[in-house]
């Protein structure tokens, strides 16, 4: 049997912040939409999985290619529920119906923005690094941590101390941060580190542009927006 190389896109029913986040329109398509679309179009990928506990989301996932082979446990998709344990129920579910995923790309659908070509180019750098353990795409942050302050007895005082906050942004260090769009891993390494994060990762870097990670609406709407943008270009 082949080893795959799986995208699981998770995916739960509950959300605080954005009711029904996950399948709320976004230019004329629910927005897990955008991240079944962008997978199916990767060469790489042999198989997309969305990992929901949600019919209504199953439904729809569906609709859009992607496989829905069974619904998620509601003790595993509560809102303090580890994004790993999702993961592991259906690659483990998965293997009980006879596939053998071996490589996990993990795509979450509050990163609509995110495209076949960062996906592909991530995987790339994944297959090049042999010893690496994971890929993990990141961006720069907008404004640097080094410039953060505290309060302090009541006063303001620099994070870092007065050597960096006192230093132009074009001197300081980058620095990175996830943004959320693109995970992979091997299936060992997952359970081995118990997420994808160990201290062999290969950073994707992409722009802010394509950076969003949707939680408040003022991100939907930031999305929406660059969205719009990106279809009056085309």
């Amino acid at each position: 049997m082949e080893k795959e190389i799986l995208a699981i896109i998770p995916a739960r029913g509950g959300s605080k912040t954005i009711p029904g986040k996950n399948i709320r329109d976004m230019h004329g398509k629910p927005l897990i939409a955008w991240t079944i679309e962008s997978a199916l179009e990767c060469e790489f990928l042999d198989e997309t999985v969305v990992s929901t506990d949600d019919p209504k989301i199953s439904e729809i996932s569906k609709k859009y290619g992607a496989e829905v082979p069974f619904l998620r446990p509601k003790k595993i998709s509560e809102d303090n529920s580890p994004t790993i344990d999702a993961l592991i129920y259906t690659i483990d579910s998965l293997k009980n119906m006879g596939h053998n995923p071996e490589i996990i790309v993990l795509l979450q659908p509050t990163s609509p923005l995110r495209t076949v070509k960062d996906i592909q180019t991530a995987l790339e750098l994944f297959f090049k690094h042999k010893t690496c353990n994971s890929v993990v795409s990141v961006s720069e942050y907008e404004h640097s941590p080094y410039w953060s302050l505290k309060i302090e007895k009541g006063y303001l005082k620099p994070n870092f101390g007065d050597e960096y906050f006192n230093t132009r942004r074009q001197d300081l260090p980058e620095l990175y941060m996830p943004n959320g769009a693109i995970y992979i891993s091997s299936e060992p390494n997952l359970r081995k580190f118990g997420g994808f994060f160990s201290d062999k990762i290969i950073p994707y870097v992409m722009p802010k542009e394509r950076s969003v990670d949707i939680d408040t609406m003022m991100d939907f709407k930031l999305a929406e927006l660059i969205l719009g943008e990106l279809n009056e270009e085309y």
